[in-house]
């Protein structure tokens, strides 16, 4: 979670653009400017913590289709919706397509701030999962082919023997193999590695073996 989180407000509107940020930076915010979506696409880093504060109504690529746009490249910055020509059609279709809030003009300075506050909360637990994540894949692909196939047998509960059966080998073996698994996830019972396992969520990462749900 490095850096401090970046409000990134994207609006055609120059004096807007400006007033809003200079609210935000008052209220202890680090802001950047747009002026149209395809300037936010050129420049922003979409690994860096923040949230988009985005206007509706822009020329050549509008509010809702730089939503689509960030959807398709993953960038998990959280966004908030800020028109003055809102529409309920656009505000449905913005929602259910992940936007954290859509606000229509004017507002108060206390429901901007609240609805960046909960963007960047967003944000920040979405980061915390995927690293999470990340962790544990990579714990998964350290372990050899032979220790993949014993992790999946004992987080559905089956015993040593069980698995020696099945993978044609003896209980002894198999009692080496867990011992490096659990070694290598640091779990420290078979009920901490199944909750490992059922809490981590794949995000977009390939699902090469475990099992995953999200958080």
């Amino acid at each position: 979670m490095n850096g401090k989180p970046i409000v990134h407000v994207v609006d055609d509107d120059a004096d807007f653009r400006k007033s809003v940020s200079r609210l935000l930076h008052l209220s202890g915010f680090e802001t950047a400017q747009y002026a149209s979506a395809g300037q936010l696409l050129e420049q922003f880093d979409p690994d860096a913590p923040g949230c988009v504060l985005l206007d509706l109504d822009m020329p050549q690529l509008n509010g809702l289709q730089l939503q689509a746009r960030l959807t398709e490249l993953d960038a998990p910055l959280p966004i908030v919706f800020l028109t003055g020509r809102g529409t309920i059609p656009a505000s449905v279709r913005a929602i259910k397509a992940g936007a954290e809030d859509f606000l229509c003009k004017p507002i108060t300075k206390q429901q901007l701030i609240e609805a960046v506050e909960r963007a960047i909360a967003r944000n920040q637990k979405a980061r915390e999962v995927r690293a999470k994540a990340d962790e544990f894949h990579a714990r998964f692909e350290s372990l050899t082919p032979r220790e993949k196939q014993v992790y999946e047998r004992v987080i559905t509960g089956k015993l040593n023997k069980q698995i020696a059966y099945e993978l044609s080998t003896t209980e002894r073996t198999i009692k080496a193999h867990r011992h490096n698994v659990m070694a290598k996830f640091q779990a420290r019972s078979v009920l901490e590695l199944v909750w490992m396992s059922e809490r981590v969520t794949t995000l977009n990462s390939p699902q090469t073996g475990p099992s995953a749900s999200t958080l």
